[in-house]
């Protein structure tokens, strides 16, 4: 058994962990690509027991409340989109990063309210060249104290920065080139790791949706760096909610 604690400072919606902070936080425990269920909202600044169970799965646990699981997957996609480094700059300048805007403005990943080296600060917008697929991109360089004791941005960063960007592609209507305003929750990332980059580095993620089935919305994602070398691919399914549980007040 391994504690783990999220602080408040890898907030998304204000009472819990960011999704893909907490999956990649899990993953550490899982060699190779993982995937990773969020079964509760992750509390903050609170001791959770991470737990090794039958089968090489893992569980994060609060008492006796399970939070997440993790085991060991195959991750591939059926395609992966890409963009250079002005393409994703320019689809940022249409990204939700207006705070009054923002569903979560203080989200460590997403949060147009978080100060540079506080948050990840990433902001995807549509990116134009697509006329039939809603691709989104955004850049990010990462900030020196995201890095592992390597000397490499940690893991769990990596998942942090392919987690919101997925959100968002299952939330934008192509058709009108605007946002839907559905509040949606993370329930499952799966990503590979293919490898770290440097603090400083510049990188660019793109997000794409996938499909649709009653509230749950899936999208893929990938992190690559400016010459075009693969670094991270995840996939995702996100849940729609109502505000009030989006914002852990129900």
């Amino acid at each position: 058994m391994t504690e783990i604690i999220i602080d408040k400072r890898y907030c998304g919606p204000p009472n819990s962990g960011n999704g893909g902070y907490v999956c990649g936080r899990l993953a550490r425990h899982i060699p190779g690509p993982a995937e990773v269920t969020l079964r509760a909202p992750p509390p903050l600044d609170t001791p959770l027991a991470a737990v090794a169970t039958d089968g090489d799965t893992w569980e994060l646990r609060d008492g006796d409340k399970v939070v997440a699981t993790g085991r060991a997957v195959s991750v591939e996609l059926a395609q992966i989109e890409t963009a250079n480094l002005p393409e994703a700059r320019a689809a940022e300048l249409l990204a939700l990063f207006n705070p009054h805007e923002h569903p979560l403005p203080n989200c460590f990943v997403c949060g147009p309210a978080r100060a540079k080296g506080d948050g990840l600060r990433i902001f995807a917008g549509p990116l134009r060249r697509h006329a039939r697929n809603a691709v989104l991109a955004a850049s990010w360089a990462p900030d020196p104290n995201l890095a592992a004791e390597d000397g490499l941005i940690a893991p769990e960063f990596l998942w942090s920065a392919l987690d919101c960007p997925t959100g968002f592609a299952c939330n934008y209507d192509q058709q009108s080139g605007s946002f839907e305003k559905t509040p949606l929750l993370l329930g499952r990332m799966s990503a590979r790791i293919e490898a770290r980059p440097h603090p400083g580095e510049r990188c660019i993620i793109t997000a794409w949706p996938t499909g649709r089935d009653g509230r749950k919305r899936t999208a893929d994602a990938a992190l690559r760096d400016e010459a075009g070398r693969l670094l991270a691919l995840a996939r995702t399914t996100w849940i729609a909610v109502e505000r009030e549980v989006l914002l852990g007040r129900r």
